[in-house]
């Protein structure tokens, strides 16, 4: 019988990945044990197919043919492979929230993120990201990862800021589908947020009454 080879398995599925995903060694775990997955790791970073970006953590090479260089991931694909490390459910808040929303074009100095784990801040190749520690798990375990996005940048925006170009901005973003899924989680948190909620959800309905 012909033995596995780990490496190729592994290298297939990173081959397969976007440009600047980031992985952690349980990412392979279905694939081989802990210490050949590392050792797999650390083939692929010597052949230049991944680099560390810290103890635990690898990315795929992202390039930029405007700089013609590498440069890092996007910061939230760093913060979900630590969240992932640690079991962790996270949910960009904040500026974070709003940049990445389109709500906001101001680039963060720090990537905030709510979370069920602990306080924690990680310096990751040059980017800052701190999680911050929630038990109102109605935002952010009980929902969709979009409606909870939502749900933070409305708070992020505040409930006498959000305008009607806020509204039918975020109301462009998400599918017919997503925001079903949104009107019914939305149930579960504050009244306001899910009266902004609806207003979201139901946008292209206006659209066609005005």
């Amino acid at each position: 019988m012909k033995r596995p080879n780990h490496l190729e398995q592994i290298e297939r599925r990173i081959n397969t990945a976007q440009s600047g995903s980031v992985f952690i060694p349980s990412d392979f775990f279905d694939i081989a044990e802990a210490v050949k997955v590392n050792v797999c790791l650390s083939r692929l970073v010597e052949n230049g197919e991944l680099y560390r970006l810290t103890r635990g953590l690898y990315a795929k090479p992202r390039h930029s043919n405007l700089l013609n260089i590498n440069v890092p991931p996007h910061s939230d694909n760093i913060a979900r492979a630590i969240a992932r490390n640690f079991g962790w459910t996270v949910v960009p808040c904040g500026d974070t929230a709003l940049n990445m929303l389109g709500l906001s074009t101001q680039v963060p100095a720090i990537w905030v993120y709510v979370s069920d784990g602990p306080y924690k801040t990680y310096e990751v190749d040059g980017i800052t990201l701190k999680f911050k520690h929630t038990d109102n798990k109605n935002e952010i375990i009980l929902v969709s990862y979009h409606t909870a996005l939502v749900i933070q940048a409305l708070k992020a925006l505040g409930r006498e800021n959000i305008t009607d170009n806020d509204i039918l901005g975020l109301s462009k973003r998400f599918s017919q589908s997503e925001k079903q899924n949104m009107l019914a989680e939305g149930q579960r948190v504050t009244n306001w947020i899910y009266s902004y909620v609806k207003e979201i959800c139901l946008e292209d309905q206006h659209e066609q009454d005005r």
